[in-house]
């Protein structure tokens, strides 16, 4: 191994070990490969540049914008009564409405983080009022939000995209069922929690709080279906989608809701800021890096060196999302895709696997690392709603993480899984 290879896998390592950020991690062991082999520094400078360059990549701050927007305009409240009118009753139903109203507002914001905080917010107060456990209550908030990059649309299908090379649209056709299944799971969690726990069932909506519900929350559930049938009809890109969902979350929160006024869009663009500012920055660190590993051909060295010893697709795909599960769990997923892209991408050609179905695994694999113990971002942002500790959560969490690992085997294994609605729509 060069020495330029050792600063890449072990300058790094020891960093992280030490607690420096990811990102500063990225430039501070890119730099000093830099110095150490007497490249021309200004190569840094153009490649962090470059890597933020892509058009796909303009989807993400949109995404995350369009999120902030509706929660500022009201979207995400009206989004959460049609779900409580419609599964409240059904037992664990407090649960049910947590999970409908993630798989509706992830249709529309793309985000994880976003997702958690909308719905989180909201329902992570009400379970505890209608007596679930509050550690339960967030867990299951942290869960649903990972819904957010598998339904589309999907900001880490956005970025694998990108790395990869493939059809963001295909990807995040592929992401459908995974995403509902996990959905479905979550829900039979809730289920059984409330018939342990003995929580009483709610009181069925009455046909007049549904027409209710359905008539004020009809511009919010428009969204996503303007959203996924523009981009799937043709009529925009997935990024130019990021940008019409922006502005028809802005023009309902001001001017049909009327929750949202024109001074405060300042206040939801430095919200969407801060998040955005903090994503690009870990993709840029890691284009950085992932140049300086190519350059080492560090990927392609493991990827013939882990081909040789493994002769099945199947022990690839296993090695593969193991890894994927433990690195996920202690690093920034979008740094994940970044930085061990090209060496998941060669072994996935080199085992014949379908990149659109290794897609999904990969896609599936990071959103997972969103709610995984010990740094997942959602974990976090129910930790800051609920004022819970990490450890309380990390307790309450593990039966979810095992459902979700369940969706990513049958992800994994079962291609026609994750392929058959993209085989259905782009034949």
């Amino acid at each position: 191994m060069s020495e330029s290879a050792l600063i890449l896998s072990l300058g790094f390592a020891v960093l992280l070990v030490l607690g420096v950020p990811f990102a500063i991690a990225l430039l501070l062991t890119t730099a000093t490969v830099l110095v150490v082999a007497d490249i021309e520094p200004i190569l840094l400078a153009q490649t962090l540049i470059a890597g933020t360059q892509s058009f796909s990549l303009l989807a993400i701050p949109f995404f995350m914008l369009a999120g902030e927007i509706m929660s500022a305009g009201g979207l995400s409240q009206r989004l959460i009564r049609v779900a409580d009118v419609m599964v409240r009753h059904l037992p664990g139903g407090m649960g049910h409405v947590t999970v409908v109203s993630a798989c509706i507002f992830a249709a529309i914001s793309g985000s994880a983080p976003a997702t958690t905080a909308a719905i989180g917010a909201i329902l992570i107060p009400a379970m505890v009022a209608r007596g679930y456990d509050k550690a339960f209550a967030t867990a299951l908030a942290v869960s649903a939000g990972v819904l957010g990059p598998l339904i589309p649309p999907s900001i880490a299908a956005v970025i694998w995209g990108v790395i990869a090379e493939q059809s963001i649209a295909r990807l995040f056709m592929a992401g459908v069922g995974p995403g509902l299944l996990l959905a479905l799971g979550l829900m039979v969690i809730s289920w059984l929690h409330a018939l342990r726990h003995d929580i009483p069932r709610e009181k069925r909506a009455t046909w007049p709080e549904v027409r209710s519900a359905l008539r004020e929350g009809v511009w919010a559930l428009a969204a996503p279906l303007i959203v996924l049938g523009g981009i799937y009809g043709g009529a925009f890109t997935p990024t130019e989608a990021a940008i019409v969902s922006c502005v028809y979350s802005l023009l309902v929160g001001v001017f049909i809701e009327k929750r949202m006024t024109w001074r405060q869009l300042p206040e939801v663009i430095l919200r969407a800021m801060r998040i955005t500012a903090v994503v690009m920055f870990i993709i840029a660190a890691s284009t950085g890096f992932g140049w300086l590993v190519a350059q080492e051909q560090l990927a392609l060295r493991m990827a013939s060196w882990l081909s040789e010893g493994i002769s099945k697709p199947w022990v690839m795909l296993m090695l593969v999302n193991i890894f994927l599960f433990l690195i996920s769990a202690v690093m920034d997923e979008i740094a994940v895709m970044v930085i061990v892209g090209p060496l998941l991408i060669a072994l996935a050609q080199k085992f014949g696997i379908d990149p659109i179905h290794f897609g999904s695994i990969i896609v599936t694999n990071v959103a997972i690392g969103m709610a995984a113990p010990p740094i997942g971002y959602c974990l976090f942002v129910g930790m800051a709603i609920s004022g819970l500790s990490l450890g309380a959560v990390s307790r309450a969490i593990w039966p979810m993480v095992l459902v979700m690992l369940a969706v990513l085997m049958l992800t994994t294994y079962v291609p026609a899984f994750a392929l058959w609605l993209p085989g259905l729509i782009y034949r």
